[in-house]
């Protein structure tokens, strides 16, 4: 398989709590029917990495982008029951923070956005506001934290 066309580097919160498993995870995927994992690279709380699946390959991320995607998610997001925020550990947010700078080497001309950023834009201003969210994954503003995100 050849390279493929990378647009958007999509940070993920797993929408659990930070104790979540991978296989835990991994058994909501194929309880959806999904083949592919929904991320290529996962980071538990204690800022381990894993990839999931080659970049090459398409994960199941965000619907009707993951064709031009690399998906990137913290295992957390799940504040209390019901309740979604930014749970990313100091160790997650350094490996987070690597991972980004990896791949933006990698897919230069990506843009690096949040899953919330790629919910449709309902009243066409051309913005999508938080009452346009199909889900507030990655819990925290990935576009405007990682923007000036550098090779260096």
């Amino acid at each position: 398989m050849g390279m493929r066309e990378i647009s958007y580097i999509v940070v993920h919160a797993t929408g659990g709590w930070k104790t979540q498993t991978l296989t835990s995870i991994m058994e909501g995927w194929r309880a959806m029917g999904w083949r592919n994992p929904g991320y290529h690279w996962i980071i538990d709380a204690d800022g381990r990495r894993k990839q999931l699946l080659p970049e090459a390959q398409i994960a199941n991320g965000v619907r009707g982008h993951n064709a031009h995607s690399v998906h990137v998610a913290y295992v957390g997001g799940l504040v209390s029951k019901g309740v979604y925020g930014d749970t990313r550990t100091p160790l997650q947010r350094r490996t987070l923070l690597i991972t980004l700078k990896e791949l933006r080497r990698r897919y230069p001309s990506a843009e690096i956005l949040g899953h919330r950023d790629l919910s449709p834009d309902k009243n066409g201003d051309g913005i999508i506001s938080p009452w346009e969210f199909i889900k507030v994954c990655p819990c925290f503003d990935a576009r405007e934290e990682y923007k000036n995100l550098t090779l260096a």
